[in-house]
């Protein structure tokens, strides 16, 4: 019997001891370290305060960072105290609400964006709460929460323009595929770069007019000569680390240059000098930390209603029981998923 079930079939146990409407499950982090530090635990249900409400979760969000802040990285920019509850909200409907609060949000679809996000229930001001319209569901929603807010918000800073060369890298991530959808839909000329040919396959499907593997030896040039040899005109770099120096590669003079990747838990290197005498304009999304709340609020609700009209789509590569939180961390940390990971409450 693996490890996993014998977990699983612990935790239904204590369940069964404490009872039911008490309790909720979570994942927990009280050490940092590997996946293996995502434990499961039950707490206390939460209650809401003036001006909250409860959600109970049916899909919580997962992205690649917080792979890194179980691991310990990023302090300076997102202050993580142990022990802590990772993941950052997700989908479902409101289960009470608290002073303050009209009591019709109860039932409502709604998306949740706030800490804690990896429990069977959470609870958040109404600030941090969206309503998610009619035809789309909750694993589409949650895929949203984070990935679409970050596309939308790297697309307004690239400020991608009708006909000009738009390479996206890490073409296929969660962010990465909803920036080819963009891009396309801007009327750019896409060029997507992944690793393998499952994943160029999908990038294809999404609108891609050109895909290059970068694995391979010297693909900044293969990019360069895809699209008549000057560079592209604007670059997202979703790697980091010495692959996303490539990618600043591949942009053209007078180009712009837009990363947010941290695969290595560093960001891309560029030297100042470099882009000064290429005129090249590097915007570094992820430096100054994220977008406020208002804006938050802004992008999620125009994330969701494109979402609605199916003008972009998530792309949901692997769904994982909350338990197999840890499986998740680990394929992403792997780069094994495909598209968008969501852990299933």
């Amino acid at each position: 019997m693996t490890s996993t079930l014998l977990e699983l079939l612990r935790w239904r146990q204590v369940r069964s001891n404490l009872g039911c409407g008490v309790t909720m499950r979570v994942i927990r982090v009280r050490e940092f370290g590997g996946p293996e530090v995502l434990v499961p635990e039950e707490v206390p249900d939460p209650v809401a305060g003036p001006g909250q409400v409860v959600v109970g979760l049916a899909v919580a969000d997962v992205i690649y960072l917080d792979t890194l802040l179980r691991g310990g990285w990023g302090g300076e920019f997102f202050p993580t105290e142990l022990p802590y509850v990772p993941g950052g909200g997700g989908a479902g409907r409101v289960l009470s609400v608290g002073e303050g609060v009209d009591p019709a949000w109860v039932g409502r679809h709604v998306l949740v964006r706030g800490s804690g996000g990896y429990a069977e229930r959470v609870v958040a001001g109404m600030e941090e709460v969206v309503e998610v319209p009619d035809g789309v569901d909750s694993t589409q929603a949650a895929a949203m929460l984070h990935d679409g807010v970050t596309a939308l918000k790297l697309a307004r800073e690239g400020k991608i323009a009708t006909g000009e060369w738009v390479l996206v890298a890490a073409a296929t991530g969660g962010a990465g595929s909803l920036l080819v959808q963009l891009a396309r839909n801007a009327g750019a000329r896409v060029v997507a770069a992944a690793r393998g040919e499952r994943k160029l396959a999908l990038a294809r499907e999404l609108g891609a007019e050109v895909v290059v593997d970068y694995s391979e030896d010297g693909w900044q040039h293969r990019v360069r000569d895809a699209v008549g040899g000057a560079g592209v005109d604007l670059a997202f770099d979703g790697a980091g680390g010495e692959l996303g120096k490539a990618v600043f590669d591949t942009v053209a003079e007078g180009g712009r240059f837009v990363t947010y990747g941290t695969s290595n838990g560093g960001f891309a290197d560029i030297d100042a000098r470099v882009a000064e005498q290429r005129q090249v304009t590097v915007t570094n999304s992820l430096e100054a930390g994220p977008p406020d709340q208002t804006t938050v609020r802004e992008l999620l609700t125009e994330a969701l209603t494109l979402t609605a009209e199916r003008r972009i789509r998530a792309v949901i590569g692997a769904t994982y029981p909350l338990a197999r939180a840890r499986d998740a961390h680990t394929s992403l940390a792997e780069r094994a998923t495909l598209g968008k990971s969501l852990l299933l409450v």
